[in-house]
């Protein structure tokens, strides 16, 4: 997957099918649009997605944490077959493009663009008065498709957003959140050396340190699922930071994976956390802490 980042000077030759979005959570209303753009590969187009960064609602000074880094955007979108990603830099200049401006130069011009997937809802350009309405009235001078998505909606009639999704990460509900995405959260990084703690009680586990900006759900243990090379394994997973080790001030998730001895630092991993088992808490030594592991584990593997 090709990915052009930090620069609003690009221009694609080939003719493309672009979904338009925020895409934080890569939830089942984006995968909506999505599908739109991969049916159309076989048609000759590339698949892009345009998105931005940062997100509108941060850089106009909203909350800063996402459900999705850029990286782990990367992953999802390669997968599921993406060609192009373009990540549009928010900055003065361009959040205030003129609406028209910005369908006929980025969209139009430099994205050589065919067909554009976008919610009902959208929004762009200056004061983000450009919307769905504009991009079709103005298909038909520049000789694109627009397909607007309606919103999805969960089997009991709420609709799905990012918005949705968060609230339920931060409330520790996973399996609702897997509901929503269509896969688990997922918590990606760089295995690194932890305090060697685990190893000497016998449960030795991995160690890996979200973004600063990555949504995490309430500190505590969750059943997991963890990719390391290709390859998933079972797992039970703490996340928060260590209150019976003490010393640690920025949230990292520690890792018991079952029957698994390889040596894997600095590889990297992605936790999917599945299910909240218990909160993090504060042990009276390492004894106590042992003991609560194992049942931890015992638990886990029952689920």
């Amino acid at each position: 997957m090709e990915i052009i980042a930090d620069t609003s000077e690009f221009y694609l030759e080939k003719e493309t099918a672009v979904a338009i979005g925020k895409f934080d959570g890569v939830h089942l209303g984006h995968r909506r649009l999505l599908d739109e753009i991969l049916a159309l590969k076989k048609s000759g187009l590339r698949a892009c997605v345009f998105t931005f960064d940062p997100a509108p609602s941060v850089f106009f000074g909203g909350d800063p944490h996402v459900l999705n880094t850029n990286e782990e955007k990367h992953m999802i979108f390669e997968r599921m077959g993406v060609d192009i990603l373009v990540e549009f830099p928010m900055n003065r200049v361009t959040a205030a493009t003129p609406p028209e401006s910005f369908v006929t130069e980025y969209l139009v011009n430099q994205m050589n663009m065919r067909f554009i997937a976008a919610g009902t809802d959208i929004s762009f350009g200056d004061k983000g008065v450009g919307n769905a309405a504009l991009l079709e009235r103005l298909s038909e001078e520049y000789g694109y498709e627009v397909k607007l998505i309606d919103k999805v909606h969960t089997a009991d009639g709420e609709e799905i957003s990012s918005s949705l999704v968060r609230g339920c990460v931060e409330r520790g509900e996973m399996e609702r959140v897997e509901e929503l995405l269509g896969a688990a959260y997922s918590v990606s990084g760089k295995i690194v050396h932890g305090n060697q703690i685990g190893r000497t009680i016998g449960f030795p586990t991995i160690n890996i340190y979200p973004d600063e900006n990555k949504l995490l759900p309430p500190f505590g243990v969750y059943t997991s699922r963890t990719a390391i090379n290709g390859k998933e394994y079972y797992s039970v997973s703490n996340v928060g930071c260590k209150p019976t080790i003490g010393g640690e001030t920025r949230p990292s998730v520690e890792t018991f994976i079952y029957d698994f001895e390889c040596d894997v630092y600095d590889c990297d991993a992605v936790v999917y956390l599945e299910k909240f088992m218990r909160p993090e808490r504060r042990f009276n030594g390492l004894e106590e802490l042992t003991a609560q592991l194992q049942m931890d584990i015992e638990a886990s593997r029952r689920n």
